[in-house]
């Protein structure tokens, strides 16, 4: 995904969850447990993206600073001028709470 939102010209971005473990990105930028980060070749330098984690260097508030994620931190990977790409489920933290299951015989009927 990241190499083709480059061969379309397009800067790529990522967002990450902040709240799982393993997670390392500037303090004060995160905003309701996300960031989002911009991980164009211009922005960044030494960017790694491997099955397990990415990492990469960059400058945040004219700050050297290294991030790193594991890959189910992961949110999306999308192209920040069209915005197409592909949104994720991140995994979630062992005290987060688990989604609620709906009700059998929930709200939902069929309208014609």
């Amino acid at each position: 995904m990241y190499q083709w939102i480059l061969d379309n010209g397009s800067t790529p971005y990522i967002i990450v969850s902040t709240m799982l473990s393993g997670v390392s990105v500037p303090a004060g930028h995160a905003e309701n447990g996300r960031i989002v980060l911009n991980i164009g070749p211009m922005s960044i330098r030494n960017l790694e993206i491997a099955n397990d984690a990415i990492d990469f260097d960059g400058r945040f508030g004219g700050q050297s600073c290294h991030v790193s994620a594991p890959i189910g931190a992961v949110m999306a990977v999308y192209a920040k001028e069209s915005g197409e790409g592909m949104a994720f489920e991140a995994e979630r933290s062992a005290d987060e709470p688990a989604p609620r299951e709906p009700s059998p015989g929930g709200h939902l009927r069929v309208v014609k």
